[in-house]
């Protein structure tokens, strides 16, 4: 078992969920376990493709490739590629 936390408005909107115990069964990454879920995380696989997808491993900078285990805490946050050079306003 694993425990899913989505963070921000965006991916909880998408999600549905703050948190989620899923069986991390036969996946040994993130990206096998979000395939393992697609109703409970399929709606991640949007973020992934743009690379606008954040993880998180028991605290520790992760990937969508990074390993699993029972036990885990794994979160989600969205970070938009967009990017700010500072020399105009920010768009709402």
């Amino acid at each position: 078992m694993v425990t899913v936390m989505i963070l921000g408005m965006t991916l909880r909107n998408a999600i549905g969920e703050t948190e989620l115990e899923l069986q991390a069964g036969q996946a040994k990454s993130v990206k096998q376990l979000i395939q393992a879920n697609p109703d409970s995380l399929g709606a991640l696989q949007p973020f992934i493709e743009k690379r606008e997808l954040l993880v998180t491993v028991n605290k520790k900078i992760a990937s969508v490739d990074s390993s699993i285990k029972d036990g885990d805490t794994i979160r989600f946050s969205h970070q938009s590629q967009a990017s700010y050079d500072g020399t105009r306003d920010i768009p709402m």
